[in-house]
């Protein structure tokens, strides 16, 4: 089998908060670009790439360009077509968009392995179960009003999920006592039982999380996630042996030798694996065994309709965050029901764009 064609399209979607109806600001879109991966045999294989903001058209053109390496190259061979991404690039990378870009095609690549062998792709990664817990982001952001956030909580609840994500380092005219206090009211809405995970996206120093940290300790929280600067290896690692509450980060790091750093510092207690900055599944696999040697659970980063794969695969999977940022480009996606995912029972990755959002 050989590649005869890598396309891409811009796509753009109405940035909308879909799991507890948040507020939407009138206009404001998600940019992202569709990957199309075509072979000789007839498979096609699919994935997204974005984070490429004001330069998502020189993302796409890396796509492109890559792509046009690839073009005549066996699919099934993805680290051989990693490897010659890499030759040809020389310096462009191993971060930013010659990242962004080789890992958009590698998941199609292994969308396109899983339906030449017939096997969803959690299934040729080890498949090690079918079904994975799975929690609700983005429903209960920092910039949304706190009355929104705690009514929001409780409409989670109902709807199933025993897992959510809220946001701290909050915007505007702040402190810790207002930190606490959301925090506080949302572990009053939802109640004892249900795991509440915080996201601080790097905007506390080292001394504001250890003591922020510390005071909500209280309400339980499932984690606290990238609590300081992502890099800043030996500053997580004081958080994460002050606090009691378990510190996830990941997300912003490129490629895998950081999350060895990470590890090695103890930096984090649950790495958190992004498929876009680490080199698609393929990177996310070589993550998911390092952790796995450290005696870590590992969890995703956006993109559910494809992490359900990867975090249903590995025996350190913990959980799959569920931010359905990009549903709106397929025609059908994995729902949770009493929250847990379901891995889809088809080839490949089980998805298939909308030809009315995503046109090439």
């Amino acid at each position: 089998m050989k590649i005869t064609k890598v396309q891409t399209a811009f796509v753009q979607v109405p940035a909308i908060e879909p799991l507890a109806d948040g507020p939407a600001v009138k206009g404001e879109v998600r940019r992202l670009i569709a990957v199309k991966i075509s072979t000789d045999q007839g498979i096609q294989g699919i994935s997204i790439a974005f984070f490429g903001g004001a330069i998502t058209p020189a993302l796409k053109a890396s796509i492109d360009a890559l792509g046009a390496l690839a073009v005549g190259m066996d699919p099934l061979t993805i680290e051989a077509v990693h490897h010659k991404f890499r030759e040809a690039a020389s310096g462009a990378g191993p971060g930013g968009v010659f990242t962004l870009a080789s890992s958009a095609i590698d998941i199609a690549l292994w969308d396109i392995k899983g339906k030449a062998f017939g096997k969803p792709v959690s299934e040729l990664l080890g498949g090690y179960r079918k079904t994975v817990p799975t929690y609700a982001s983005g429903a209960l952001m920092r910039s949304f009003p706190l009355k929104h956030v705690v009514k929001a909580a409780e409409k989670l609840v109902k709807k199933g999920f025993r897992q959510m994500k809220t946001q701290l380092a909050l915007p505007g005219d702040t402190n810790p006592p207002l930190e606490v206090e959301r925090i506080k009211l949302i572990r009053e809405a939802i109640g004892p039982k249900i795991d509440l995970m915080c996201d601080i996206n790097q905007r506390w120093d080292v001394r504001q999380a250890i003591s922020i940290g510390k005071q909500v300790e209280q309400y339980h929280m499932f984690w606290l996630e990238d609590v300081t600067t992502a890099d800043d290896y030996a500053g997580l690692a004081r958080v994460a042996a002050a606090l009691d509450t378990p510190v996830a980060g990941g997300e912003y790091v490129y490629g895998t030798v950081p999350f060895r750093h990470m590890m090695e510092a103890r930096s984090v207690d649950i790495p958190m694996i992004d498929l876009m900055r680490s080199c698609g599944i393929t990177g996310f696999m070589k993550i998911a065994a390092m952790a796995e040697a450290f005696n870590l659970p590992v969890v995703s980063h956006l993109i559910p309709e494809i992490q359900v794969h990867t975090v249903a695969a590995v025996p350190n999977g913990l959980t799959v965050e569920y931010m359905p940022w990009t549903f709106q480009c397929y025609k059908e996606v994995p729902v949770p029901k009493n929250g847990m995912l379901t891995v889809p029972n088809k080839p490949g990755l089980g998805l298939e764009f909308d030809p009315k959002v995503v046109k090439f």
